[in-house]
């Protein structure tokens, strides 16, 4: 027999996939009233929906409206499920501030964007560059901003080399040794990540929440 709350984990994700906002408010809903935890609801449900609706999206499966409307959906679900996200205790007094955006070329958010509401959700402060910037927008905006971290993110294997000159270029300016670099998406691995000088990979939302942390010093907190 099918357990009911992985049962109603798995309608929310298909309520994103379908790009349904009304019934993925009303599945998180019914996940709020059953206790279920929120995290959960956050990664097997929201998340996992968006994530497969962004793949088939990289596969030419779905086109961009169809990933507009499963944005939208996971928006509503999220509305409803903050709430539950801050009340399990998380202080929300800033960690640190914390500069994402999706390198030139590469017009892919999905991704990013679950990295900053989890971010926001962990208490950190988050400005969101947007996707397909400029190295010399993130330079400007680190001058501004004065971030603890820059989030980096590559969705697709051609704008990699991007993040490589990203930092080339905080080298360039005298500000490297100001901000830590994380980087992240589907093709960056941590040896990647080594390989360009990066401070540290996140793989997906939660895992970018610690590496935060530690960045700044606030692990095990």
């Amino acid at each position: 027999m099918k357990d009911p709350k992985k049962e109603l984990l798995e309608n929310l994700s298909n309520a994103i996939i379908n790009g349904n906002s009304e019934e993925a408010r009303k599945i998180v809903n019914e996940a709020v009233k059953d206790s279920i935890n929120p995290l959960k609801v956050m990664e097997e449900g929201l998340n996992k929906g968006l994530r497969i609706v962004g793949d088939k999206f990289e596969s030419f499966e779905v086109f961009l409206p169809d990933l507009m409307m499963a944005a939208e959906a996971f928006k509503s679900g999220f509305e409803v499920i903050k709430p539950a996200l801050v009340s399990r205790g998380k202080e929300m007094k800033a960690l640190g501030s914390v500069v994402i955006g999706t390198v030139a070329g590469d017009i892919h958010d999905i991704g990013k964007n679950i990295v900053k509401i989890f971010l926001e959700i962990e208490g950190f402060e988050v400005y969101d560059a947007g996707a397909d910037v400029p190295v010399d927008k993130f330079i400007e905006i680190i001058k501004r901003i004065r971030p603890d971290i820059l989030g980096l993110s590559a969705l697709l294997t051609s704008t990699l080399p991007n993040q490589r000159e990203v930092i080339k270029a905080l080298e360039k300016a005298g500000l490297r040794n100001q901000v830590k670099v994380m980087v992240g998406g589907a093709p960056v691995t941590q040896s990647w990540a080594d390989e360009i000088g990066a401070d540290a990979y996140a793989a997906n939302g939660i895992d970018a929440t610690k590496v935060a942390r530690r960045l700044v010093g606030r692990d095990g907190v």
